[in-house]
């Protein structure tokens, strides 16, 4: 009888696994990097500004410049530099700082460096570039230059109204009909009657927009202007259009569509929540646009096109629905050639209105934290520049196969798991239609799984104008999480080349690569890699798929440490900050996601972990990137939380209130919410103490190292017995209580041992849910328990990380269960195979397998411990005996490769400029250690500081090695 599987192939998976996993060759066949001997000069490269390359329309008038260094030498590092910004190109050109000349400063700083020059002011352009002294006091040769822009700093510099359509269409009100209006195009012309020396235009919506400028799309970013609450705050955008005015007449249009603002958001319509309980118009009815186009002439003057009432605007146009969650329909009959261009005849366009013309609109909304009345008429939000990276289109995924389940049904398979949208290539008769639906996986019978959908539609559907050339089309206002496309109302028999996957997601590049000789566990790296990926859209949604894809603080704070190895996420979780500390609500608590349209599960909006985020996640950014500017721009928010911590629990005990997610889809083992909530409340603590100490808050540092001592020790008596058991006896317990550090330290190896010992008595499994697994195995290994560790990680029993990756998963699953061969899709409609919440265990595998960590925050020190579990030639899967990993952290790249053969160890690190790094080197003894084939007495940048049990202890300073050495089997 054939093995069931997830998909009707499993013979495809296993192929699809060795073709995505490039790793399946003898470890003997892969050499070690030979260190570089070849010397070069210090040189800045990489320069940033608040995290990003040459941003525009920055709202900070003290931005944080940072750069990075290369050098072909050992233990190179800076020694002072130089940094110029000029108001042009020219001035910085012939090396005229007149904004800002640091002057040579001595010191060794590359991040966070605040500008400290003349004021700056709304629209002012800078152009910057940095030089640094080595370790001799020899200059470097300047950057390439880099620039940044300021936006609108003042209300007074908008010229702009926010417009809209006059709508006087009832609100909807039934849940069982989807209303989807279409988006509304706007429009104004212009001339333009000199030479252009620079033209910026900065916008925003209610809703989500998309500027057009003479026949061109403005930029490329997606679902700008990106998601607040819109009652209070709008973010706005700024583009550089110099190259696309034109001399004379010019045009400017924007399409606006529903977006978050009063589109269906999250699982609203599923349980009734918001205006008559129909799932959308979370923060009014109306969309509106503000747009400022500001041009600067050659000769010094200045011209503003703004958004006002001589702006035509209209809804006849191709785009019929727009919905971010339900989909999109395209009818190529109804475009509208040059819309966006000089000329157009808008006759059978309305004038557009300021959108406060539309009036109140009050409704009585609903979520769980009962009936209130609401104004959904317009509300005019504070203005904030967008910090954060923009959604883009990153990649294109051509299917690997097309099935066709029934007839005239095609299911087209990408072969990945990605959150984006389909692009369709079809040629037919006019009014054809094609619909195109979106799922994650396959039932057995081929057909599409959507159960897990809910009530998320979505579904796209395009209807052909009948161009005898054929047509290309791709939705612009809406995404899905999605591996497979089913493809209807095609005309004729599709080619493979009829649909095309488009990857979408916030622009976070990518900053490691991890390789191991177990390819099971490298896949599952790139799938995590692949759900964060899909995940961190603009927020870090839970998924990208179903009827949710909100910002849940739990998931984010479990994985925040595992986000910063993959992905370069400082400016992501920047941005992200601000809607977390605008969503605190009134008592202090945090909500359970952020943004916070709606009240869900208690009335009191918050759960214990899920809360902590708001202290948990600036930490993780802090730690990883040296930021302490998240720090003090959200202290005093952060102060509150824990002020409300206390009130709540003035005995200091843990409190079941809330939402009780607690140790969420945990296997078999329930930790009760009040002990997670001690553990949490101590773990908080811990964390502002450290924080406080790194804005120079002595008073509040000691403030939470004294309330840590106190909580720990009141969980102590209520939870810790004399030989190290807990009371509450589940894996999570002891996997929370010795990450915090609860334990006195006489029962801490009681504590670990019997962590151990539970494993051990569950078949060697795991019992965690989100709160336990990411704590599990760092605890595990940082108590003598590495090989467990190792066992767990490679583990492709039930439920393990593996096990999802030998049944055929491309990204990380939601549930332990998601899937299994003896039942199936597990609870279909709460069923999600985007998740990362559980991926977290790469933070594991980047700082206790390959070896790779900072030693204080910002990776100046760094730490190369490698972590090779012990060679059992009778345990299988065989245990990793190579590794490949790399991290570009905010210094630098940072590479760790190891591998272990017999009773030789072999280690190649780089180590990047102006940085060192503790080396700890599995060894024997020291006589036996080698770096670059010379003994470490003759070993250039390398010091050898003392010998553990199992491993010598060396500093090195930037540069690659290679070191070899004799290491216990």
């Amino acid at each position: 009888m054939p093995r069931r599987s997830p998909h009707p192939a499993c013979a495809l998976a296993a192929l699809l696994l060795f073709l995505l996993v490039p790793v399946a060759g003898a470890p003997a066949a892969r050499p070690l990097p030979r260190p570089s001997r070849k010397a070069g000069p210090l040189h800045p490269l990489d320069l940033r500004c608040e995290y990003r390359a040459d941003p525009l329309g920055i709202d900070k008038t003290a931005p944080r410049l940072s750069w990075k260094l290369e050098s072909g030498r050992r233990g190179e590092r800076q020694t002072a530099y130089r940094l110029l910004v000029a108001s042009s190109r020219e001035k910085l050109a012939r090396e005229e700082g007149d904004l800002w000349d640091t002057g040579k400063v001595a010191g060794d700083q590359t991040s966070g460096l605040a500008y400290g020059g003349r004021p700056l002011t709304s629209r002012t352009a800078c152009f910057w570039k940095v030089r640094a002294w080595d370790a001799k006091g020899e200059p470097s040769a300047w950057s390439e230059p880099a620039t940044w822009s300021m936006g609108l700093l003042k209300r007074e510099d908008w010229q702009a109204e926010w417009i809209s359509y006059r709508d006087e269409a009832p609100l909807h009100k039934s849940r069982d009909a989807l209303y989807l209006p279409p988006p509304r195009l706007y429009r104004t012309e212009f001339r333009a009657e000199k030479p252009v020396r620079r033209a910026v235009v900065y916008a925003s919506a209610l809703g989500i927009y998309e500027l057009h400028l003479n026949g061109k799309r403005v930029g490329d970013a997606l679902f700008t202007p990106g998601w607040s609450d819109y009652r209070r705050r709008a973010y706005y955008n700024a583009y550089d259009v110099t190259s696309l005015i034109a001399g004379g007449a010019n045009a400017l249009g924007a399409v606006v569509a529903e977006g978050w603002y009063s589109g269906y958001v999250g699982y609203g319509l599923l349980v009734g929540y918001g205006p008559n309980r129909v799932g959308r118009y979370f923060y009014g009815k109306t969309p509106a646009l503000l747009a400022q186009l500001e041009i600067e002439y050659a000769d010094g003057s200045r011209q503003t096109v703004a958004s006002g009432r001589e702006w035509k605007v209209t809804d006849r146009q191709p785009i019929r629905e727009a919905d971010i969650i339900m989909g999109e329909t395209h009818d190529a009959r109804l475009e509208l050639p040059g819309w966006d261009r000089p000329g157009f005849d808008t006759a059978g366009w309305a004038t557009a209105i300021r959108a406060a013309e539309n009036g109140s609109t009050r409704a009585v909304y609903s979520d769980s934290a009962g009936d209130r009345e609401v104004e959904l008429g317009f509300v005019e939000p504070r203005l904030q520049a967008y910090s954060g990276p923009p959604i883009r289109s990153i990649e294109e995924i051509k299917p690997v196969r097309m099935l066709e389940p029934q007839p005239g049904t095609y299911i087209f398979d990408l072969g990945q798991n990605i959150s984006g949208v389909a692009r369709l290539k079809v040629k037919g008769p006019v009014g054809t239609r094609v619909q195109l639906r979106f799922g994650e996986m396959l039932h057995q019978d081929g057909r599409l799984m959507t159960e897990n959908l809910r009530r998320a539609r979505a579904t796209d559907a395009y209807i052909l104008r009948g161009d005898p050339e054929g047509e290309t089309w791709q939705p612009r206002f809406t995404y899905h999480g999605f591996q497979y496309v089913e493809l209807t109302g095609y005309p004729g028999k599709p080619g493979l080349d009829a649909v095309t996957g488009i990857v979408q997601h916030s622009d976070t590049p990518l900053a490691s690569s991890f390789e191991c000789s177990d390819p099971v566990m490298t896949r599952f790296y790139q799938n995590a890699v692949w759900t964060q990926r899909a995940n961190f859209f603009e927020v870090p949604t839970d998924c990208p798929q179903r009827d949710e894809r909100l910002g849940w603080m739990g998931d984010a704070q479990i994985y925040a440490r595992a986000a910063t190895y993959h992905a370069d996420v400082a400016a992501f979780f920047t941005k992200w900050m601000d809607d977390v500390t605008e969503a605190q609500l009134p008592n202090g608590a945090y909500p359970d996601y952020a943004p916070y349209p709606m009240f869900h599960g208690s009335a009191a909006g918050y759960g214990t972990a899920w809360t902590d985020a708001g202290i948990i996640c600036p930490y993780e950014i802090y730690r990883a990137y040296g930021d302490t500017e998240i720090i003090r721009r959200h202290w005093y928010s952060m102060k509150r939380f824990l002020a409300f911590r206390k009130r709540r629990s003035p005995t200091l005990r843990g409190v079941a209130a809330g939402n009780g997610w607690g140790d969420w889809l945990a296997v078999g083992q329930n930790t009760p919410i009040e002990f997670v909530d001690a553990a949490y409340f101590a773990y908080s603590a811990k964390l502002m103490a450290e924080m406080a100490e790194a804005i120079g808050a002595e008073a509040d540092a000691a403030e939470y190292r004294k309330l840590f001592a106190d909580v720990r020790a009141r969980f102590t008596e209520d939870y810790v017995q004399p030989d190290g058991r807990l009371k509450v006896d589940t894996q999570t317990a002891y996997a929370l209580g010795l990450w915090v550090g609860l334990f006195p330290e006489a029962q801490r190896p009681g504590a670990a041992a019997r962590l151990a010992e539970m494993v051990g008595a569950n078949n060697g499994r795991m019992a965690t849910g989100f709160l336990g697994t990411r704590p599990l195995l760092p605890v595990l290994t940082a108590n003598g328990q590495h090989e467990l560790a190792g066992r767990l990680f490679q583990s492709r029993e039930f439920p393990s990380w593996g096990y999802e990756v030998v049944n055929g998963a491309t990204s990380v699953w939601e549930r332990w269960n998601s899937y299994t061969k003896e039942g199936g899709f597990h609870n279909p409609s709460m069923n999600s195979f985007s998740h990362y919440a559980f991926g977290a265990v790469t933070e594991w595998m980047f700082q206790s397998l390959a070896g790779i960590d900072t030693d204080g925050p910002g990776y100046r020190r760094i730490i190369i411990r490698p972590g090779p579990p012990a060679a059992d030639a009778g345990r299988k899967p065989e245990p990793v005996h190579w590794v490949k990993a790399s991290y570009d952290s905010i210094q630098g790249k940072i590479a760790s490769e190891w591998r272990r053969d017999g009773g030789k160890f072999e280690l190649a690190v780089t180590v990047p400029a102006n940085t060192t790094a503790t080396v700890y080197l599995p060894a024997s003894r020291r006589a036996g250690i080698t770096e670059g084939g010379r003994s470490l007495d003759r070993a250039e940048a390398v010091r050898f500081l003392r010998m553990e049990p199992g491993r010598a202890v060396l500093e090195i300073g930037s540069g690659t090695y290679r070191f070899v050495s004799q290491a216990e089997k």
